[in-house]
């Protein structure tokens, strides 16, 4: 490095060079910390993952259909049912039925959750193994 003394009578002159080695460097090291990385980040339990069939169901004429409109009234199929007492009663009978027929719940979309709920769990009560939600197909 060359040293001398500043005459007053000259300017100093503007150093219009980057200096990138410590650019380089610091890029360096990351390349290292990213090659190293990398296995560990990658590295997972071999396992074989189920192939996805989304297929739509059918519905059979042995599957029962309870809906539920946007007050909280339950319908079996066609017929309103009042209250939940009276769709226990009809589950129960359901359940005792050998195949069980799955129950597929229709539940209008401004529906309470808790009406819709409140079937659900009545399902739990009379034993229903198979409950299905039907929902309409994305536009």
């Amino acid at each position: 490095m060359a040293m001398g003394i500043a005459r007053p009578d000259e300017e100093d002159e503007v150093v219009s060079v980057i200096n990138t080695t410590p650019l380089v460097d610091v890029m360096l090291v990351m390349l290292i910390i990213f090659l190293m990385t990398i296995p560990v980040a990658i590295q997972a339990i071999p396992v074989e993952l189920p192939h996805e069939n989304n297929q739509p169901n059918q519905t059979r004429p042995e599957n029962i259909v309870i809906s539920v409109n946007r007050n909280g009234e339950i319908f079996w199929g066609m017929q309103k049912l009042q209250g939940t007492q009276a769709l226990l009663d009809r589950l129960k009978a359901t359940a005792a039925l050998s195949p069980q027929p799955e129950i597929q719940i229709r539940g209008d979309y401004q529906a309470r959750y808790e009406s819709v709920g409140r079937v659900v769990f009545t399902c739990q009560r009379a034993g229903i193994l198979k409950v299905g939600f039907v929902t309409e197909p994305a536009v």
